[in-house]
């Protein structure tokens, strides 16, 4: 009897403790809508889009000119000697290879300015969510793409974009 009541004792301190821990705020935010939503993530978005463009653009005219030279070289073929046409066509290769190039290093330089966009994103975010944490005795805040059901009182993503906007308006991609 007596291990009885010590075992009652410990198991309802047990549960009390516990209970007074589980008492912590938690809130979840969707992370993919500050970035793309956002004044400064949109404006971003905008740039890389409206670059994006551009280049396939440009890289598409680059292309039909390079169809075209290749056309013309297998149509003079016949009329050329072995000589000038192996010339040709290692000058075509050499252009092929360097708009290859060309456009991997454009490439490349989009992802990398998204990149950047990004983590100015993310780097600025960071200190408004500790404020917001610290103002609002939050003590866990949980990305929305894990949450798997949640109360809506709980999602404070407006609260943190209407912040971010204030703080951060743009980014400069240049």
């Amino acid at each position: 009897m007596k291990y009885f009541v010590k075992f009652f004792v410990v198991t309802l301190t047990v549960f009390i403790c516990t209970y007074a821990v589980a008492e912590q705020k938690v809130a979840f935010l969707d992370m993919t809508y500050i970035l793309n939503k956002s004044k400064a993530g949109e404006g971003a978005q905008d740039f890389l889009k409206k670059k994006f463009k551009e280049n396939q653009k440009k890289f598409a005219d680059k292309e039909i000119q390079l169809k075209k030279e290749e056309n013309d070289l297998l149509q003079a073929k016949a009329s050329l000697t072995k000589e000038e046409y192996q010339k040709k066509a290692t000058d075509l290769r050499k252009k092929v290879a360097s708009y290859q190039k060309e456009r991997r290093e454009s490439l490349e330089k989009l992802a990398k300015q998204r990149t950047d966009a990004k983590a100015q994103l993310i780097k600025k975010l960071d200190p408004i969510l500790e404020s917001f944490l610290s103002e609002n005795s939050i003590s866990l805040i949980v990305d929305k793409k894990h949450v798997v059901k949640g109360d809506n009182q709980l999602d404070i993503t407006k609260k943190i974009v209407e912040k971010l906007d204030k703080e951060l308006p743009s980014i400069n991609l240049n």
